[in-house]
């Protein structure tokens, strides 16, 4: 049976989510809980996504294939019965056998959290200490410039010149939040490796006031990642939603 595990877990102690040889990984850890409860036999799990090192999920997904019988709600227990605290399986759900978690995904929500206020140690895995003060109308309205179908090749890390770089983002704004945080959100069909982190780190430039909201614009428009700033620190990043075609 095909089955849909919806899960979230904390980014801290894992080298991203990714499986990586010698490394301790979310990936590894579920697919551990897996193979256990098949009976032994090597159970992979193919999700919406991968996260990099440090960020958090408050919900992804992920398909697997069992051979044993078992019930969604005794899949669920035996999970979390076999996973560290810091990933929970909050659902399971027997899907069609041609159901693809990644392929299916209709539209992800990122959020990303930073502290302009006093630093907070016991915050800092979980909230960029950024620690002074933002232009936040600019920020708004710099981030406006990001909505829409484009290619968004200047905000990639990776050597992307021969990769599919066009997405859509439906929804982008920013949040200003008690205790002098503020919340960036990013709804689209698709996210490309560290392009919500770079897209945060020059929305911060123009916080700073370094650069003019326009030249978002511009960077975007330039397809050149050289002319981008600094990527934003892991901490902070949340993948926050995913929905699924109907």
């Amino acid at each position: 049976m095909r089955f849909l595990i919806k899960f979230s877990y904390d980014g801290t102690n894992y080298s991203g989510y990714q499986s990586q040889p010698g490394l301790v990984t979310i990936q590894e850890c579920l697919e551990n809980a897996l193979t256990k409860i098949n009976n032994g036999k090597k159970t992979t799990i193919t999700s919406t996504g991968r996260t990099d090192k440090g960020v958090h999920a408050n919900c992804q997904y992920g398909h697997c294939d069992i051979d044993v019988e078992i019930t969604e709600y005794k899949l669920k227990r035996a999970m979390n019965s076999n996973l560290p605290d810091d990933i929970h399986v909050i659902e399971t759900k027997i899907v069609d056998d041609n159901f693809h978690a990644r392929y299916n995904v209709k539209s992800k929500e990122y959020k990303y959290y930073i502290n302009l206020g006093e630093y907070n140690p016991i915050e800092r895995n979980y909230i960029f200490q950024y620690n002074y003060k933002l232009n936040i109308d600019k920020m708004t309205e710099a981030i406006k410039y990001l909505i829409g179908e484009h290619d968004y090749r200047a905000f990639v890390t990776d050597n992307k010149e021969k990769e599919n770089c066009i997405r859509t983002i439906t929804k982008a704004n920013i949040e200003e939040l008690d205790n002098n945080k503020i919340c960036i959100t990013f709804e689209g069909n698709g996210f490309l490796r560290y392009q919500v982190r770079n897209m945060v780190g020059i929305l911060i430039r123009v916080g700073e006031e370094k650069i003019k909201p326009i030249k978002v614009k511009e960077i975007l428009e330039s397809k050149d990642r050289s002319k981008n700033g600094k990527t934003a620190p892991a901490v902070g990043l949340y993948l926050n939603k995913v929905e699924y075609k109907e």
